[in-house]
């Protein structure tokens, strides 16, 4: 497996990780488990090793999947393994610091590679880890008593508060989205390499288009690449990014990953010469859609959601709205859409039911071109992507 040095931790990082979300048994952290679950995932983990993928990040708030851990990690060579777990920031670090605890106990470790404060995804949450006296000085402190080797932070935040993060310059490492489907952190991940930092790329295959089914449109644009090869190739070849998390619910999940990395290290020349000519496809594709000056420019100076009446998260719904009628990927749009409202801060910002246009359209008048445009816009994208209200993954 080809590794990526991890920013300044100089972990020699496989550029795939085993993600710890999906083969767990339940999101109820107190859950029985079956044999037959516990076996999966005894056989995912060892599968992911065998392909040399010897990362396994998971969190305190995958339900079962840090108790079942324990149950194979200790079974297994200690000095060849890089775990990661994480653990949400709290008001009184003290809690932050017995969450921890106890889910090394769950792992059955004595210390763990990477511990990151999860979910920074406002600047509430933030606040909570790099405020004086706030959690990142608490887990800085089990750094210096062993329990952790290096400390990062996860985030789903808009790219302000990624930046902020970052440049707190005390941590080691960043958890973010970065993937084709989604390029707005790209200063994100540019800030996080300038400070060398490790940088895991979060659900590049799920929360990156549901590129496990993909539709037959996209299938044809990425060809002689299924889209999920694509989308790694197109991750790989930033090579700021040094590890993408792959969420396997069975062994199999991991291979055809597996198959883009070896295809991207047989490649002598330049990484880009891999993704450049399927790229300039997709983007071909947009711009036969939408117009180039839409395609160059659709996303300058959309305003944060908490800024737009109504909350509607314009930046979120247009991204999807452009790959749905593009691409066909109205499917991943649909799961997406319908979190909005019902995502907390992991997913935050309402949906376009109830627009208002006059009220948005005086909003982005001075810092969109396409001001006039973005209601009507809206609004289509609504009759496109609305249905059932969805749930994150941890509320179903």
């Amino acid at each position: 497996m080809l590794t990526r040095r991890f920013g300044r931790t100089g972990i020699a990082m496989p550029v795939l990780t085993a993600g710890g979300m999906r083969y767990q048994a339940s999101w109820d952290p107190k859950a029985p488990c079956s044999a037959e679950n516990q076996a999966n995932l005894e056989a995912t983990v060892r599968h992911a090793l065998a392909l040399g993928i010897n990362h396994i990040e998971t969190a305190r708030g995958y339900g079962t999947s840090e108790t079942q851990l324990g149950q194979i990690l200790p079974k297994l060579p200690r000095h060849e393994l890089i775990v990661q777990t994480k653990v949400a920031p709290t008001r009184n670090p003290d809690d932050f610091e017995r969450d921890f605890f106890d889910s090394l106990s769950r792992l059955k470790l004595t210390y763990v590679d990477l511990l990151g404060i999860h979910g920074l995804n406002d600047r509430h949450c933030l606040e909570l880890a790099i405020g004086d006296g706030g959690c990142l000085e608490r887990a800085l402190a089990l750094q210096q008593r062993g329990f952790v080797r290096f400390v990062g932070f996860s985030t789903h935040a808009p790219l302000d508060v990624i930046l902020d993060g970052i440049n707190d310059g005390r941590f080691d490492y960043v958890n973010l989205h970065y993937y084709w489907a989604m390029q707005q952190n790209l200063e994100a991940v540019r800030a996080a390499a300038s400070r060398d930092m490790g940088i895991l790329v979060i659900s590049p295959n799920d929360k990156g288009g549901k590129l496990y089914e993909p539709p037959d449109k996209l299938r044809h644009l990425t060809e002689p690449f299924s889209p999920m090869v694509y989308n790694d190739l197109f991750c790989l070849a930033h090579t700021e990014l040094t590890t993408l998390s792959i969420g396997a619910s069975k062994p199999s999940d991991y291979d055809e990953h597996a198959q883009a990395v070896e295809l991207f290290a047989q490649h002598r020349g330049d990484p880009r010469e891999l993704v450049a000519p399927i790229e300039a496809k997709l983007k071909g594709e947009l711009i036969r859609n939408f117009g180039a000056a839409w395609v160059d420019g659709w996303s300058t100076g959309l305003p944060g959601w908490q800024d737009v009446p109504g909350q509607v998260n314009i930046l979120e719904i247009l991204r999807l709205y452009n790959l749905a009628k593009a691409f066909d990927m109205v499917a991943y749009g649909r799961m997406r859409y319908n979190l909005l409202e019902n995502g907390g801060h992991w997913f935050p910002g309402k949906s376009a039911a109830l627009i208002e246009d006059a009220a948005i359209e005086a909003t982005l008048l001075g810092r969109s071109p396409f001001a006039k445009q973005i209601p009507a816009l809206l609004r289509e994208a609504h009759e496109l992507l609305a249905g059932t209200k969805q749930k994150r993954l941890q509320q179903n």
